[in-house]
């Protein structure tokens, strides 16, 4: 009797200091992509250091205790020369992008991006291909977006404070957020939810256990 093989799962490293974006990306990778495995670090050093897998693809956030992300690239790249690391940023100015991408970044993801295209930028960046996804609010049109499919790992933070009954004003300065970007987030949460109003968004995210 033959033996079929298993499917090799993708070893995602994730390396975020807010413990709240790691968990939403996390469960936005676990919910999108099939025979992943995702492991979080909140320092360089505990990734480097406390973990024994190695990644298939690191996902780096750009602004970390110490070295930045962007300095970050060349030690990943030491220690897993073969794992691309992709760049996650709130900050997508063209100047940010061109330094990621100089020093040896994969691809760079602004935070504000659905999950569909965080996605799509780590599938390119296992395909050794470079991408530079960045929202950019002056591109925007006028029309209406439909109702997102995914939530977006920042949403989830939005969502995880919502959850705890901090305001607007709160839950931008603990994001370091302006309070309009907080708005257009939590408007985005109720629209994938299908409430209409915060305590019904609370309701329904703890309902379907989308937070503790």
């Amino acid at each position: 009797m033959s033996l079929i093989p298993a499917m090799k799962r993708t070893n995602i490293l994730l390396i975020d200091d807010h413990a709240m974006f790691r968990a939403g990306l996390r469960m936005v990778l676990d919910a999108n992509m099939r025979d992943i495995e995702v492991f979080e670090a909140g320092t360089l050093n505990e990734a480097l250091y406390g973990t024994t897998i190695t990644p298939d693809v690191v996902l780096q956030d750009i602004k970390m205790p110490g070295l930045n992300g962007v300095e970050c690239v060349a030690v990943l790249q030491r220690k897993w020369p073969l794992a691309p690391v992709l760049i996650l940023s709130s900050q997508d100015d063209p100047e940010t992008v061109r330094s990621a991408l100089a020093h040896g970044a994969a691809g760079f993801v602004s935070k504000a991006h659905t999950a569909e295209k965080i996605i799509a930028a780590i599938n390119l960046a296992l395909h050794r291909q470079v991408s530079a996804l960045v929202a950019t609010a002056s591109g925007c049109d006028n029309t209406q977006p439909p109702p997102p499919k995914n939530m977006t790992p920042r949403q989830c933070e939005v969502l995880d404070l919502l959850c705890q009954g901090k305001s607007n004003k709160l839950i931008a300065r603990q994001l370091n957020l302006s309070e309009n970007t907080v708005r257009v987030h939590v408007q985005a949460i109720l629209e994938f939810l299908q409430v209409s109003s915060r305590t019904e968004a609370v309701f329904a995210a703890r309902r379907l256990g989308l937070v503790g």
